[in-house]
C-alpha cells in the first residue's frame, strides 16, 4: 500500500506542478490552506497513478481523502480502488472523499453510477463575492456597509500598511494575540488560528501571501491576509479587527481587495461552520453563491 508523508512547506513546488492545469473553487485545495492546517488536520500526501493524492485526519471528521488532483480519467478507478482499499483497514474513514467539489461529484457519478453516496457538507460551502461589488458598495443591499466604511474614514486618522514593511507583521502577531486573550470561550481552533497567523506571517513570500494592516493612533486597529488563488479568484485567509473602531471591518474588506485583487473577478471568504455570527456576518456581505462541498462514500 502507498505510504503517504506529512506534508511540509519543501512540497510546494509539487503542488505547483500538479495545480499548475488544476482549477479548484474551494479553498481548501490552496497549497498555503493545507500546509497552514497540516498539524491540526494530520494532512499528508502521495503520488499514485499519477494524481496527487491528500489525506487528513480530523477530530471531529475522522481520516478522509481530499479530490485526486489531476487524476486522468482512464486511472481514476484504479485510484478509487486503491483508496478504498486504505478505508477498509482503516477504524475511522466514515467517509472516503470529503471536501469534495461538484465536478469531482459528476465525475465519481459517471464512472460508479449510483453505487455512489453522498450528502451535502453545508457548514462548510464557501462564500463566494464579487470583487468588484465589494469594492464598491454601491446600491441598497450594500447600504450599510458603505455606511460603516463613510464611518471609519470619517472618524479616525489612519494609515494603511503592507504587511511586508518593517515590523508591521510583528505588530499584527502581538495584535492578534491580544484580540484572543479578550475573547471568552476560546476554541481549540481559534486558539490554533494564532499559530497558523504566526506561520503566514512568517512565510509570506514562500506561501504567495498578500497582507495588509489598518493603524490609528500608530497601533493596529485591524489587519488581513490573503492570496489570488488563480486567475479568477482571491481568499481571504485571515481577518481581525478591533470593534472599538465603529467601520473597520467593512474598511479593510473593501481596501484590502481595492489594493491587492481589484482584477480577480471573485473573491471567496472561507465557509460558516454553521456559526450563526459567521454565517449572518458573511451573508451580509451578499455572496453571489455559496460553492457546494460534498461528502462521499462509494460502494463497490
Amino acid at each position: 500500500m502507498t505510504e503517504f508523508k506529512p506534508i511540509e512547506l519543501g512540497d510546494k513546488e509539487l503542488f505547483n506542478k500538479f495545480l499548475k492545469t488544476y482549477t479548484y473553487k474551494t479553498y481548501e485545495y490552496a497549497f498555503s490552506t493545507l500546509y497552514l492546517w497540516r498539524e491540526m488536520c494530520k494532512t499528508s500526501l502521495a503520488v499514485i497513478h499519477d494524481a496527487l493524492i491528500i489525506r487528513k485526519e480530523e477530530k471531529n471528521k475522522g481520516q478522509y481523502f481530499m479530490a485526486p488532483i489531476k487524476a486522468e480519467k482512464h486511472k481514476l478507478k484504479d485510484i478509487v480502488q486503491e483508496l478504498m482499499e486504505y478505508k477498509k483497514t482503516s477504524t475511522n474513514m466514515p467517509f472516503l472523499f470529503r471536501d469534495i467539489e461538484e465536478e469531482f461529484l459528476s465525475e465519481l457519478q459517471d464512472l460508479f453510477g449510483d453505487k455512489v453516496e453522498y450528502e451535502e457538507d453545508v457548514n462548510n460551502f464557501d462564500y463566494i463575492y464579487s470583487t468588484a461589488e465589494l469594492i464598491e458598495l454601491s446600491g441598497r443591499k450594500f447600504h450599510g456597509k458603505k455606511n460603516h466604511y463613510n464611518s471609519f474614514v470619517k472618524n479616525y486618522d489612519y494609515e494603511i500598511k503592507d504587511i511586508k514593511e518593517e515590523n508591521i507583521g510583528q505588530q499584527c502577531i502581538f495584535f492578534a494575540r491580544q484580540w484572543l486573550e479578550n475573547k471568552d470561550n476560546v476554541s481549540f481552533q481559534l486558539q490554533y488560528e494564532l499559530k497558523i497567523i504566526e506561520d503566514m506571517i512568517h512565510n509570506l513570500s514562500n506561501l504567495n501571501l498578500e497582507g495588509m494592516a489598518v493603524k490609528v493612533n500608530n497601533e493596529i486597529a485591524a489587519f488581513t491576509l490573503g492570496e489570488k488563488l488563480n486567475e479568477n479568484m482571491s481568499v481571504i485567509h485571515i481577518e481581525k479587527g478591533n470593534n472599538d473602531y465603529k467601520g473597520v471591518y467593512a474598511f479593510i474588506n473593501r481596501m484590502f481587495l481595492n489594493n491587492y485583487f481589484k482584477d480577480v473577478a471573485t473573491v471567496n471568504r472561507q465557509e460558516d461552520l454553521g456559526v450563526k455570527g459567521l454565517k449572518k456576518a458573511k451573508q451580509s456581505y451578499n455572496p453571489i453563491r455559496l460553492e457546494k462541498k460534498y461528502n462521499v462514500n462509494i460502494n463497490l
